[in-house]
């Protein structure tokens, strides 16, 4: 009977620990996006300056992807008195060269560059594409960005101004969900909105600046040249995180924007986002892998459910409440950039989402191998190895 005793009291235990955790979390970040929106409000962001050195933008491309057009055109009409951009693919029937040629022809005026080279320096196709346009780069600033993201005119003044203090590395932004296929993409877009963003948002709140996002990486030629250059990424798939650590270890800062940009999410299907989601959770596993580990009680909904489940009293009910409301709170007040019509609808989703994140994190904890266009590779390798995989703290 002690012995039966002893188990039911550390299984209640087990689930109070549960519940309380992930209401932690949940009131903690509602609490790193407050303190973040009320800083904004009291203009303790600093202003940005006037425009500084010229400007050289590098976009790799790969297919077609829907929006291409729309979000290509955005990156042509900035704000900024002198920059360059360089599109580049590697197959010279890629239907995103359509797409340039078009803007070549809308916009006369602006420099913009298009490199159709196969060369392939690594298992990273991505930086391979950056290998083969960078000799084009005009300009000593610049400013990699993914094909998929949407922004405003005043981009490039934005990410850019923080480089004139020597000090800074590199300068990023956290980015938002844009939906384009209907009820799975809005699903991915809460893994941006409602997990990540927070997440990251919560770390920096506490003076962490461990992020680089491969959305915008913005830096001086002179930096990229004193870490190696991008040859060290070629066979590293968190290319734009170990370009960021690798700033960092040379002394230099992360700044994190206060500018957020548009990222479309595509997924037509829950195979395609489960991959899609996966190769995210994995990479995140071989960059941080204890705080992986704990990023459980970030699941609200199930984490609370099995809490009650282990530990059913009015106490636990309670604190599982306090997690559900502040989770629901934070969901609305993230809502940066995304102008979302049905927000009740896809706040109705988020204990789904928190399943799917829950079984994804699991699944993540059982290999490193990760899909990403048409490639099987290792999501656990460091920068600058060729031989194969590398485990590191």
């Amino acid at each position: 009977m002690v012995k039966f005793s002893l188990v039911s009291t550390c299984v209640f235990w087990l689930g109070t620990l549960l519940t309380g955790g992930a209401a932690g979390f949940a009131v903690v970040s509602l609490g790193a996006v407050w303190i973040k929106g009320f800083r904004t409000l009291r203009g303790a962001q600093p202003s940005v300056g006037e425009p500084g050195s010229p400007v050289t933008l590098l976009k790799p491309l790969h297919g077609a992807e829907p929006g291409l057009y729309e979000n290509l055109r955005g990156c042509c009409q900035q704000a900024y008195p002198s920059y360059q951009v360089i599109f580049g693919v590697r197959d010279p029937e890629d239907p995103a060269i359509a797409v340039v040629e078009k803007l070549r022809a809308e916009f006369p005026d602006l420099l913009i560059d298009l490199v159709i080279d196969p060369r392939v320096h690594g298992t990273n196709l991505k930086v391979s594409n950056l290998l083969n346009m960078l000799p084009l780069a005009r300009h000593s600033w610049l400013v990699l960005a993914d094909s998929d993201i949407s922004v405003t005119e005043d981009y490039l003044s934005r990410v850019t101004w923080p480089l004139a203090d020597p000090s800074v590395g590199i300068v990023t932004c956290l980015y938002y969900g844009v939906p384009r296929s209907g009820f799975w993409s809005r699903m991915g877009c809460l893994f941006i909105d409602d997990w990540f963003g927070p997440s990251v948002r919560l770390a920096h709140a506490f003076g962490s600046t461990r992020f680089a996002f491969g959305s915008t990486i913005a830096l001086r030629r002179d930096a990229l040249l004193a870490v190696g250059g991008l040859e060290l990424l070629r066979d590293t798939l968190a290319d734009d995180y170990w370009l960021g650590a690798l700033t960092r270890d040379a002394g230099l800062r992360t700044v994190l924007s206060d500018l957020w940009v548009g990222t479309d999410v595509n997924e037509r299907g829950l195979t395609e986002l489960w991959e899609h989601e996966l190769r995210w959770l994995r990479t995140i596993r071989a960059i941080a892998p204890k705080g992986f580990l704990m990023s459980f009680v970030c699941f609200t909904w199930p984490v609370c459910l099995l809490g009650l489940m282990l530990a059913p009293s009015m106490f636990n009910v309670a604190i599982a409440a306090v997690a559900i409301s502040a989770r629901a709170l934070r969901f609305f007040t993230v809502r940066e950039g995304q102008r979302n019509k049905a927000r009740w609808f896809t706040l109705a989703l988020t204990p789904l989402r928190d399943v799917l994140l829950l079984s994804e994190w699991a699944a993540a904890l059982a290999g490193w191998q990760v899909k990403w266009r048409g490639q099987s590779l290792h999501a656990n390798t460091l920068p600058g190895n060729t031989n194969g995989p590398t485990h590191h703290p």
